[in-house]
């Protein structure tokens, strides 16, 4: 009993007022029904606050037994004479009974007199851990099967070919992601947070900003979407957090900040630019592709799409889609299943060509009849009869905006509506034209 005495005061006065009776002993009748009590309550506690409350049982017996100058061995042998004496041998059947109890649950003597205190976060750790579990029911694993057939059986079986994060966007169901993800899926499977799994259904896709959406058939209460914000006004520096599920672990949480805005990659499907991409040095690895980037108010400002790493690590640089590109791309895929995204109708030659031809501009390899600039009479490279080549016409701007390479001309068309008619300035042999072409929509994609 050396230990009870060491414990804290006023931990025990908390429990137990002793204080109340400065002038005169605690009546036994007090302490046999203190004792009591939480003994009946301890039998429904678990193994930790059983501990507790044993420690705190024991220390208040320990001083109760001292102020009236007590032993059990001077309670078992007084003769019960009074009211007193048989509160004082009930006391002595109390402290017994928690001694047994201590020994059933096989507490270690020292752990008893312990008192633990719960571990202690900062105010920005705690802001993280809130901002984890707030969000993660928000991200969902996908995986990518393919269709194999079996060499020696001829069978058709279902091979998983990939996996990745993604998000979802509303209560109907909708999921969004990268498209890579999905890329050559002949089913998709999608677990959410609580681990259940649904099959899921491709709404539609834009190949050249690298977004998709499915759809699964989910009870309403299981979905909970992400809150949507705005990466107008982001600013490099300020603190992003990345959820997703890296090489098919679970939700899995890193943090670091925006390193840069306004970047440029190139879409893994088409190679079109993606503008205004975000720059974090939050780790992506592989399977955080389609996952969310989010701010330090657990808002969407990005889609996790890739990261460039020399070394081949995934320590490099990571990029995010941002989310105001994302968001108009979403509704016209939920609404419509596909994007509606303006185009001149040419195929033009690689950059590193018309470089060598010492000009600066787009150089029209094709420009069909039936498209717009085949309507306006863009004239494409051809051979004459003796098989000489005969360049094509080059465009050099539109709208007056300078075109100096195939990345400047979808810079500028995704600037464009479908419908809209643009002036497009071509170098045709020696001299320059000025040629109107209206825009028409991007064909529907397989």
């Amino acid at each position: 009993m050396a230990a009870v005495s060491s414990l804290n005061s006023t931990y025990l006065h908390s429990s137990f007022p002793l204080s109340r009776y400065p002038d005169r002993k605690t009546p036994l009748s007090r302490v046999k029904h203190n004792c009591v009590s939480l003994l009946n309550k301890n039998h429904f506690l678990n193994h930790n606050d059983k501990t507790r409350s044993n420690s705190r049982i024991l220390s208040f017996l320990h001083q109760a037994l001292r102020s009236h100058a007590l032993t059990p061995h001077k309670l078992l042998f007084t003769k019960i004479t009074s009211s007193s004496a048989l509160d004082s041998l009930l006391l002595l059947c109390t402290s017994l009974a928690l001694s047994f109890s201590l020994f059933v649950v096989d507490v270690d003597p020292a752990s008893a007199f312990v008192v633990t205190t719960p571990r202690k976060l900062q105010s920005d750790e705690l802001a993280t851990v809130r901002l984890f579990q707030e969000n993660t029911p928000s991200v969902v694993y996908i995986t990518n099967l393919a269709a194999k057939q079996d060499a020696f059986t001829l069978d058709v079986l279902e091979v998983p070919q990939g996996s990745g994060s993604g998000f979802v966007w509303d209560k109907e169901g909708h999921i969004v992601t990268n498209y890579h993800v999905i890329r050559g899926a002949s089913d998709l499977k999608i677990t959410l947070a609580d681990q259940s799994t649904y099959d899921a259904k491709v709404v539609g896709f834009d190949q050249d900003k690298d977004v998709a959406v499915l759809r699964v058939d989910a009870p309403k209460d299981k979905l909970r979407p992400i809150p949507v914000g705005v990466s107008a006004d982001l600013l490099v520096g300020q603190k992003v957090y990345a959820i997703g599920n890296p090489f098919g672990l679970d939700h899995t949480l890193t943090t670091g900040v925006i390193s840069g805005l306004r970047r440029e990659i190139s879409s893994a499907a088409t190679g079109r630019p993606i503008q205004d991409v975000i720059q974090t040095d939050a780790a992506i690895n592989p399977g955080n592709s389609g996952g969310p980037l989010l701010d330090s108010s657990g808002s969407l400002i990005g889609i996790n799409t890739a990261i460039y790493s020399p070394s081949g690590a995934s320590s490099g640089v990571g990029f995010s889609i941002p989310v105001d590109t994302v968001s108009g791309i979403v509704e016209q895929l939920v609404k419509y299943g596909k994007v509606t995204r303006p185009i001149l109708g040419i195929k033009f030659a690689p950059d590193q060509s018309v470089e060598q031809l010492g000009v600066s501009g787009v150089l029209v390899l094709d420009a069909p009849l039936n498209g717009p600039a085949g309507k306006a009479g863009l004239q494409s490279t051809k051979r004459d009869a003796y098989g000489r080549l005969i360049l094509g016409d080059i465009i050099t701007s539109v709208n007056g905006k300078k075109v100096a390479n195939g990345s400047d001309l979808y810079r500028i068309l995704d600037q464009c509506e479908v419908g809209e008619q643009v002036t497009v300035e071509v170098l045709r042999g020696d001299h320059k034209e000025k040629i109107p072409v209206t825009l028409e929509p991007k064909p529907d994609e397989s």
